[in-house]
């Protein structure tokens, strides 16, 4: 990194909005960690709008100061975020117009057997989504060979599957999941790479030795025969389950040591706000009552990396276009960053 673009900065003053994410004056090419925008909803079930989550959260990046309690100088280190891709979001916009009157005909009771068109509307979608993640993945294993971390900004949870292909690559490692949703549907309305599918597609790489999932509260049946067929792999800590333990007295200290211990040294986090109470992000496609607080979620963190382990990459994701959502999305953002960081050094 060019340490004389910093040498002038001060973190004190006022973003300058013609620089980089958080007003930083560093290139994506000389970034330790980059992050990378995927404006993307195309398998959206409920409400629409985490395509416009990155854009969101780089507008709200400009009013958030830069120090951290516990990484203090991670912007020093250099984090960028790539342009959105002006092309990637008109492929979004046109495959969401169709995944739509999918959907619509899927809830009024069609059966994409019976009607020929629908049915290759859905396979035209598989393959969209599809080339959007391989296309994705390349990206990822091009910063991974430089030595660069990569961080996802969505846009929705299926995008995560691009990054966690590219490293399952490499070494064996978990992954962290904070969500509302366990993500263990095989294909859901048709989608094979659904954001209900992201978990389960996860499962099919041997290198993910381990999904540690935390604040789960809504999920199908199959999802729960999922979880028990692969109880070795598996550790869901159910919202429900966390709060009845902290009801009846454990602090939520012993309550995090709990779940980090079932993570192994080598830790991919992906975060969907839902797993948030949804006054945090309100926005997020499709909340769900219950969820853990913005304090818990750091805290949660904080003993992760506090107990050794290291982040290898990480999403944020199904961030919504309200402004609350920007402003909670982009101050977590900032804390996944300098954790990642901190534990690579």
């Amino acid at each position: 990194m060019d340490i004389d673009k910093l040498s002038d900065f001060d973190p004190n003053g006022v973003a300058n909005k013609s620089l980089n994410i958080f007003g930083l004056p560093i290139d994506v090419s000389e970034s330790r960690l980059v992050f990378i925008p995927v404006p993307w909803d195309v398998t959206a079930s409920n409400e629409r709008g985490t395509s416009m989550g990155p854009e969101n959260i780089l507008q709200s990046s400009y009013q958030i100061d830069l120090y951290d309690p516990l990484f203090p100088n991670a912007w020093k280190e250099g984090m960028a975020m790539e342009k959105i891709d002006p092309v990637m979001k008109s492929r979004n916009r046109d495959l969401s117009r169709l995944s739509e009157r999918l959907i619509r005909f899927l809830e009024t009771g069609g059966d994409p057997e019976e009607r020929p068109e629908m049915g290759r509307l859905v396979d035209h979608i598989n393959q969209a989504c599809s080339a959007m993640l391989v296309e994705l993945e390349a990206k990822c294993l091009q910063y991974l060979d430089n030595g660069q971390i990569p961080v996802l900004v969505g846009g929705e949870h299926s995008i995560s599957a691009g990054l966690i292909s590219a490293l399952a690559r490499g070494e064996s490692f978990g992954i962290l999941q904070i969500d509302a949703h366990a993500d263990m549907r095989e294909a859901y309305q048709g989608f094979y790479n659904s954001h209900a599918s992201v978990m389960y597609n996860a499962l099919e790489h041997d290198n993910v030795s381990h999904i540690v999932q935390v604040g789960i509260r809504e999920l199908s049946q199959e999802e729960v025969q999922c979880i028990s067929q692969n109880h070795k792999r598996v550790k869901t800590f159910f919202d429900h389950d966390l709060k009845q333990r902290l009801f009846e007295g454990e602090t939520w200290a012993e309550i995090c040591q709990d779940i980090v211990d079932r993570l192994p040294d080598t830790v991919y986090l992906s975060f969907d706000v839902d797993g948030l109470d949804p006054s945090c992000c309100p926005g997020t496609g499709t909340p769900v009552p219950g969820g853990l607080s913005y304090n818990q979620a750091i805290y949660l963190l904080e003993t992760a990396f506090n107990a050794g382990k290291r982040f290898i990459g990480a999403d944020l994701v199904e961030t919504g276009s309200g402004r609350i959502d920007g402003i909670i999305a982009t101050r977590l953002l900032y804390r996944i960053a300098g954790m990642l960081i901190g534990s690579n050094q």
